[in-house]
C-alpha cells in the first residue's frame, strides 16, 4: 500500500510586468518541479507572444503592419481577437482591445497622459468593428491606420486558463494558478475550500472579502493597480473607449466564473460599464458572479451572491 503523502509545492515568479504565483499538490517532487518550469514557460511564451512592449512579439507585428492590408497571423491569436470582438459585442463596446489607440500615450510610471487634442484626435479610432478579422485565411486588418490593440484586458486570463490545463492533463487534482489580478484554482487545499482575499482598493492592508472557493477563476480590475494622480484625479490603466480616458465610476471590479478568460475580460468590461450597466450584465449571464465597490467606496454584489449573503 502506498502511503507518500502528497506535498505542496510553489513557486512566485514574474511575468508580464506583474507578480504570478503557481501552487500544485503532488506526491512526486520531480513531476511537480517539471510542472511548476512548464507553467513558467506557458506564461512567459503567451508573454513573448502577446506583449505590446515587445517589438518581436506577434501584437507587435500586427500593430505595426495590419493597417497596410490583410495579415496572416497564428491561430491561437485569431481566436483571442475573434473572442475579444464577441465580448466588445456582447459589453456594446466596454470591452475593446483597440483601446491602445489612445492608451498606448499614457505612460504610468513616468505620470504621462495625452493631451485632450491627441484625444480628441485618436478616440474614433477606438473601435473594435475597425478590426476585421477573415476565418478562411485567419487574417486580420486594421480599417484605420490609427488602430492600434493591446490584450491587457485578457491574455492573463489566457495564461492562467493555459497553465491550469497543462496541470489538468498530468493528473494534478488541487492546484493554484495567479497572475496579477488574475487567479483560478481547481480542487481544494489540505481537503478544504481554498480562502482568497480581495483586497480593498484604498487601503492594501486590508481585505474586503476573504471568499471560500473551489473550482473557480477569479480576476480584479482595480484603478489602484498602474495609476498616477494629477490635480486630484486618478489616471489609471482601465481606459473608456468612448472617451479615451481613464473610467472612474469604479473602484474595483472582481468577477467570478468558470475560466480565467472570461474572468478576465468581464472584470475591464465592469469596471468601464459602471454598477448599474455592468451588473445588469452579469445578473444577466449564467455561472458569472460580480463584487464591485463604486467611485464612492460603496460594496455591491450580483443577485447569486446576495442570496449567498
Amino acid at each position: 500500500m502506498n502511503c507518500v503523502q502528497a506535498q505542496w509545492h510553489s513557486h512566485d515568479f514574474n511575468v508580464m510586468g506583474t507578480a504570478a504565483r503557481v501552487e500544485l499538490e503532488s506526491n512526486d517532487p520531480e513531476q511537480a518541479k517539471a510542472l511548476i518550469q512548464a507553467v513558467v514557460a506557458e506564461m512567459n511564451r503567451i508573454d513573448q507572444q502577446m506583449s505590446p512592449y515587445k517589438a518581436t512579439s506577434e501584437l507587435s507585428l500586427i500593430n505595426r503592419e495590419a493597417a497596410k492590408g490583410p495579415l496572416k497571423i497564428s491561430n491561437e491569436m485569431y481566436q483571442i481577437l475573434a473572442l475579444s470582438n464577441r465580448i466588445s459585442a456582447m459589453t456594446q463596446g466596454s470591452f475593446d482591445i483597440s483601446y491602445s489607440s489612445v492608451g498606448f500615450l499614457y505612460d504610468y510610471r513616468n505620470n504621462q497622459k495625452p493631451s485632450e487634442r491627441q484625444i480628441e484626435q485618436l478616440k474614433d479610432a477606438i473601435n473594435y468593428k475597425k478590426i476585421k478579422l477573415t476565418p478562411q485565411d485567419k487574417s486580420v486588418e486594421f480599417l484605420d491606420k490609427r488602430v492600434k490593440i493591446d490584450l491587457g484586458g485578457i491574455a492573463k486570463g489566457l495564461a492562467v486558463d493555459n497553465c491550469i490545463k497543462i496541470l489538468q492533463q498530468a493528473g494534478i487534482k488541487n492546484a493554484y494558478v495567479n497572475a496579477g489580478g488574475d487567479s483560478r484554482l481547481i480542487g481544494r487545499k489540505n481537503d478544504r475550500l481554498w480562502y482568497i482575499g480581495i483586497r480593498h482598493p484604498r487601503d492594501e492592508s486590508k481585505l474586503l472579502t476573504n471568499l471560500p472557493l473551489e473550482d473557480v477563476a477569479l480576476s480584479t480590475s482595480g484603478d489602484y493597480e498602474r495609476f498616477f494622480e494629477e490635480n486630484g484625479v486618478r489616471y489609471h490603466h482601465i481606459i473608456d473607449p468612448q472617451t479615451g480616458d481613464s473610467a472612474r465610476e469604479i473602484r474595483s471590479a472582481t468577477i467570478l466564473a468558470n475560466d480565467s478568460i472570461t474572468a478576465d475580460a468581464l472584470s475591464t468590461s465592469v469596471f468601464v460599464m459602471g454598477v448599474k450597466d455592468g451588473m445588469a450584465l452579469i445578473n444577466s449571464l449564467d455561472g458569472v458572479s460580480a463584487i464591485v465597490v463604486d467611485k464612492n467606496g460603496k460594496l455591491f454584489l450580483s443577485t447569486d451572491m446576495q442570496a449567498v449573503e
